[in-house]
């Protein structure tokens, strides 16, 4: 799906998507300038891929890093020099000043859900092509806004939706597309895994090597607690958007790449905290959303108590077509064909691992997924056509995702308008496409920003 066919207007102004590609650049830079906004977990996995990616192949300068948390800073620059025989790269505890110079041919934003915005943002109006973590914002709007900006630049923007450059995945995908298992009417996805803390720990004043304010950002500001930095953060509405826009994402993306579907007509949602009370997190502890897009239903089921329902699958989409089931996760997918099939038996299949490029924030088996999918971003910042997981692409997956956490807060169904790209004749719900940016951030769009 083409970034200029699938979204025509919002409610605020329209937004010009009819725009061509840039051509490739008139002189491409020999050494690829590179920089990196978060140098926590998944912003250092996806740079150790881009390093991976194009060893042997192409120089890479990492240029400058930027993290409020000095210690992540000397943690990079210790990695990048001693195992990667990089340059010591400029420091910043603020993007702002890495951006600054306008010289990065390329930006990797791994910062927390509340920050891509504005960092991928401010990296396509600094003239990089980015790589921006999933999901691609913390508010419907925000997203959009992103769009608008990718298109405006003509910048490459690769979403870290990996499962798109996964070889296991993109065999099901052949798989099921080949007619295999007939028509497809139903797609479950679900993850039981306990990722919602459940301690509730006093809250404690920021680590020296922290500011927290900076990390804090647009978000409201709060005391700090340790269950916010590092890592933790994704347990707390303030910053991410909850297991749904962590975890959903990836499967729903991956159900849409592999049968090529949309937008939803209708949404509903519901669950809550209901069993872990007691904790510091805010997020829920129990959610389903049921998406229809008409002639297929796509479900979503998390908890994080309790057993999951298949233990071969706890984190994964299954679709249920009229000859078969194909089960798919991060690591294998399996074919059950129905008893009057012809007799077919059900087979499996594992991903191809590469466990010589693992570490130990990065287990064997994303690796082949996560070195294609910066592969893939690489190619197409040179011939400017737009990645496998383009932004237009993370928009939809990630707005659906946001739909249903909204469809639960307002506690009814939610009628989707695609043209319009809000929700009909529900200002409640439409209000929830943003939120108050904290002084002096500036909301995307709006005057200043």
């Amino acid at each position: 799906m083409d970034r200029r066919h699938f979204f025509a207007t919002s409610s605020a102004a329209a937004l010009a998507v009819a725009a061509e590609r840039s051509p490739v650049r008139a002189e491409v830079n020999e050494t690829l300038r590179v920089g990196l906004v978060g140098c926590g977990w998944y912003g250092m996995v996806n740079l150790r891929n881009l390093l991976i990616a194009t060893k042997g192949n192409r120089k890479v300068e990492v240029v400058a890093v930027a993290d409020p948390d000095a210690k992540h800073l000397e943690a990079t620059t210790a990695e990048l020099t001693k195992s990667w025989g990089q340059q010591a790269p400029a420091t910043h505890a603020d993007f702002r000043e890495m951006l600054k110079p306008g010289k990065l041919d390329a930006v990797i934003v791994g910062s927390p859900d509340h920050w891509h915005a504005l960092h991928a943002i401010a990296a396509m109006n600094a003239g990089a092509d980015v790589y921006c973590e999933k999901p691609i914002c913390h508010t419907i709007d925000e997203g959009k806004a992103m769009l608008a900006t990718a298109v405006k630049t003509k910048r490459v923007v690769q979403i870290g939706t990996q499962r798109r450059s996964t070889p296991h995945v993109m065999r099901a995908k052949e798989f099921i597309r080949s007619g295999k298992i007939g028509r497809v009417g139903m797609v479950k996805t679900c993850c039981y895994y306990n990722m919602r803390s459940t301690e509730n720990p006093p809250d404690s004043a920021a680590p020296g090597s922290l500011d927290w304010d900076l990390w804090t950002g647009p978000a409201p500001m709060v005391p700090f607690n340790k269950l916010y930095h590092p890592r933790s953060w994704r347990a707390f509405n303030a910053y991410g958007n909850g297991i749904v826009g962590d975890m959903f994402v990836h499967m729903l993306d991956t159900a849409r790449y592999v049968l090529g579907f949309g937008w939803p007509k209708r949404v509903v949602s519901t669950g809550g905290i209901l069993v872990q009370k007691s904790a510091k997190a805010d997020i829920p502890d129990t959610q389903s959303i049921l998406l229809d897009y008409g002639d297929l239903s796509v479900t979503w089921d998390h908890r994080t108590y309790g057993q999951p329902d298949d233990a071969k699958y706890p984190w994964a989409v299954v679709f249920y077509g009229e000859k078969g089931v194909v089960k798919l996760d991060v690591d294998k997918w399996e074919y059950v064909p129905h008893f009057n099939a012809g007799g077919a038996k059900a087979f499996e299949d594992k991903a191809d691992l590469l466990p010589d490029l693992a570490d130990k924030d990065q287990p064997a088996h994303i690796v082949p997924g996560g070195l294609g999918h910066m592969k893939n971003f690489l190619e197409c910042v040179g011939t400017r056509k737009a990645p496998v997981a383009d932004i237009a692409e993370g928009y939809i997956s990630t707005a659906t995702c946001l739909l249903g956490n909204v469809a639960m807060k307002v506690g009814r169904s939610l009628t989707w308008d695609e043209k319009a790209q809000l929700v009909t004749g529900d200002d409640e719900a439409n209000k929830l496409f943003r939120r108050e940016y904290r002084k002096p951030w500036i909301y995307p769009g709006e005057p200043g920003a």
